[in-house]
């Protein structure tokens, strides 16, 4: 016996628009009668988003959601905002919509909001970081996005997408990872966790060597980890010969602000007393994150 189709979900779109008019921005006439509303659009009037954080779909992946679509239709509506007379574009659910032209559908059931494009670059960072299988790095780059570019704060970025701020933190310093090694962990040459290991190693060159180990070897984390402590005690004797030595209490009050603040700090005192504290960073989202916590 076939599997019986799906019903088609929401009204029809000449009907919707009928209604509403050229409502765009949720200030027009009729816009309360648009927002929310579910209609089936045709495919060919609807455009991705330019700002859609995912940079890879997987062939197969989509071939098996197309699959699954052409026997049981939409399960989930797609979502957009009315970029013209009878344009849209894509909010959230660009696998979907790619899937759906895969399939053969003429039409696909969307959820319609009025927004403007900060919003919209927001809703779609939002929705998936909660919800798509990104790769670490495509999830550090939309924080740092939604941080630079929608101006929010780790805090209120947490309260977004639902994950602690350390969470947030630890994807933000894969950001601080020679390019080769973002490279490898997107490619899932290695795992999050051995990229945050390597995030710990000052010298680039040093980084690069312990990643071609870990490819090369099939290291653990933990061992890239034992790999990573011992090349920091060798860059730490480096830089002990060729520095004045700190009294204990002072290397000590260094190290614990270096592990607070998740950051290299550079701390230089004179026989008077007298120095300064240096703290360093890659990018203003990890200044943005120092200054909370200094803040905090």
């Amino acid at each position: 016996m076939a599997t019986p189709k799906r019903k088609a979900m929401g009204k029809g779109l000449a009907a919707l628009l009928n209604d509403t008019g050229n409502a765009t921005s949720g200030k027009d006439q009729n816009a309360e009668k648009l927002v929310g509303s579910v209609a089936e659009i045709p495919l060919d009037k609807i455009e991705a988003n330019p700002d859609q954080p995912r940079t890879i779909f997987e062939p197969e992946a989509l071939a098996e959601l197309s699959v699954s679509i052409k026997e049981l239709g939409i399960v989930q509506p797609i979502t957009v905002r009315r970029s013209g007379e009878d344009k849209f574009q894509i909010i959230s659910g660009e696998r979907r919509f790619r899937a759906s032209k895969m399939a053969g559908l003429e039409t696909i059931p969307a959820y319609i909001r009025l927004a403007d494009d900060q919003l919209v670059l927001e809703l779609a960072l939002v929705e998936n970081i909660q919800r798509e299988e990104l790769d670490p790095i495509e999830i550090a780059l939309s924080y740092q996005r939604l941080i630079e570019e929608c101006q929010l704060t780790q805090e209120a970025m947490s309260e977004r997408v639902g994950k602690k701020r350390s969470t947030i933190t630890n994807y933000l310093r894969l950001l601080k990872l020679q390019p080769l090694i973002q490279a490898g962990l997107r490619d899932k040459m290695i795992s999050m966790g051995h990229a945050r290991a390597l995030i710990n190693v000052e010298s680039e060159d040093t980084q690069i060597e312990l990643y071609h180990s870990a490819i090369k070897k099939d290291l653990s984390v933990r061992q890239i980890e034992e790999a990573v402590r011992k090349a920091k005690e060798v860059h730490s004797t480096s830089k002990k010969s060729s520095k004045p030595s700190l009294p204990a209490e002072v290397e000590a009050a260094r190290d614990k602000v270096s592990n607070n603040l998740q950051v290299d700090v550079d701390l230089r005192r004179s026989k008077r007393g007298k120095g300064k504290i240096t703290l360093s960073f890659n990018n203003d989202a990890e200044l943005e994150r120092i200054l909370q916590q200094l803040q905090s």
